[in-house]
């Protein structure tokens, strides 16, 4: 089989036993650091992904893929029973519910501010996950007229509100009263506690029924807007927009990313730099392939010298070790490959098992909403990573390899 000949004496070259151990010491030491740094880079990054992938899990428990909602004012009945028949009629879209939203001064034995969230349970179920978040009382224990009220975990700590208890709901509604003007309360019955896991819905939201929060903030028959949950979350600002354009009318989109778009934002830069700083481990290993490839180059000139004289040239002395030294790096990342894939799947079983061995808990409920260790490893960021490696690898050898191609026979031969 024909095989060019800088490739079988890059192979060879591999393979040989070196007459110089330190020289091999060092490239195994290259081999290693590229593995290591492949290695880290896989499972941190995967270990990001799987933090990013468990928030907005729970981010979506809490809210809808999309939502359309009026300009200014609400939607009146027609408009939002439009909205909803027209959205359950696109087979892209699984769920849609009304829904009222406004903020609210809450009392019980302390004073809180939160969002007061209207939904009808029924049709909450289809967008959200919020009933399997509940962990005392249920969702459906809200009815029309009864005004029940569910407080996340946290705001009931607030409150000192327990299941059972009254809550008091002052709306930002003024009305007139023949003593003048008062705020629009209502009294409420705790009938449900739930935990998102994440503090900005576990400390600042509470939910009432649909029926309920149209009566507290006198909106008759109107709603803010229309939630939906769809096949494809990554495809939630399209069809809404298409929702919204078919509808006619003056409506406001957004989807789950826009509303929390600063903190995605956060964990995409986050998630970047992480990479940037850990590609340095394995450059930091490539400088150490570039120095063994050096020292290789000074113990081979007799051998470069030889090979000029039978008709090598400077091009295929160089393609000789790039051969050699790609070799490496290749080895180096298909062995941190290996063992990257290997950790990122089994991250959260070694934390356990580590934190039975040192009888502690690195991630404590009481302190993090996230107790475990996620990992998500996905195939775009391993390419990217891979490809990083090998690159940064096959750059380390060009210097080396310039340098045999520049070694002259005639001085690398005269005492030989």
């Amino acid at each position: 089989m024909f095989r060019p000949l800088a490739l079988c004496i890059g192979l060879r070259y591999t393979r040989a036993k070196r007459r110089n151990g330190f020289i091999s010491f060092i490239s195994a030491a290259s081999v290693l650091g590229i593995a290591l740094g492949v290695t880290a880079l896989i499972t941190v990054v995967s270990v990001m992904n799987g933090f990013e992938k468990e928030l907005r899990a729970r981010i979506l428990g809490m809210i809808s893929h999309a939502t359309i909602a009026g300009v200014g004012t609400g939607l009146a009945r027609e408009e939002w029973q439009s909205a909803l028949d027209e959205a359950m009629a696109d087979a892209r879209v699984t769920g849609a519910a009304p829904y009222v939203e406004r903020e609210a001064m809450l009392q019980g034995q302390q004073v809180a501010g939160a969002i007061v969230r209207g939904i009808d349970p029924a049709l909450e179920m289809t967008v959200s996950e919020v009933a399997g978040d509940v962990k005392q009382g249920s969702l459906d224990a809200l009815r029309p007229g009864e005004f029940g009220i569910v407080l996340g975990q946290e705001l009931a700590w607030v409150l000192g509100a327990r299941l059972g208890d009254r809550v008091t709901v002052y709306a930002p509604e003024v009305r007139a009263t023949p003593v003048g003007a008062m705020p629009t309360l209502r009294s409420f019955t705790v009938v449900g506690i739930f935990e998102a896991g994440m503090q900005e819905y576990d400390r600042g939201l509470a939910l009432v029924h649909l029926a309920d929060a149209q009566r507290l903030y006198r909106m008759a028959d109107q709603v803010s807007g229309v939630r939906l949950k769809l096949v494809d979350l990554f495809q939630a600002w399209h069809v809404a927009r298409d929702l919204a354009d078919r509808l006619g009318g003056l409506y406001r989109v957004r989807d789950w990313s826009q509303e929390n778009a600063n903190f995605f934002e956060a964990v995409r830069m986050e998630k970047l730099v992480m990479f940037i700083i850990l590609s340095l481990i394995v450059a930091v290993a490539a400088f150490n392939l570039v120095s063994s490839l050096v020292m290789l180059v000074t113990d081979k000139q007799s051998d470069i010298a030889i090979l000029r004289t039978l008709g090598l040239t400077p091009r295929q002395v160089m393609a000789v070790f790039m051969v050699q030294g790609s070799i490496i790096g290749v080895f180096g990342t298909l062995l941190g490959l290996a063992g990257g894939l290997a950790l990122s799947y089994n991250v959260e079983r070694l934390v356990q098992w580590l934190e039975r061995v040192l009888d502690r808990q690195f991630l404590s409920p009481d302190i993090y909403y996230i107790s475990s260790l996620p990992s998500d490893p996905q195939a775009g960021d391993i390419v990217t990573t891979t490809m990083v490696a090998l690159a940064l690898a096959a750059l380390a050898t060009l210097y080396p390899a310039w340098r045999a191609s520049r070694v002259d026979p005639a001085t690398a031969l005269r005492y030989e």
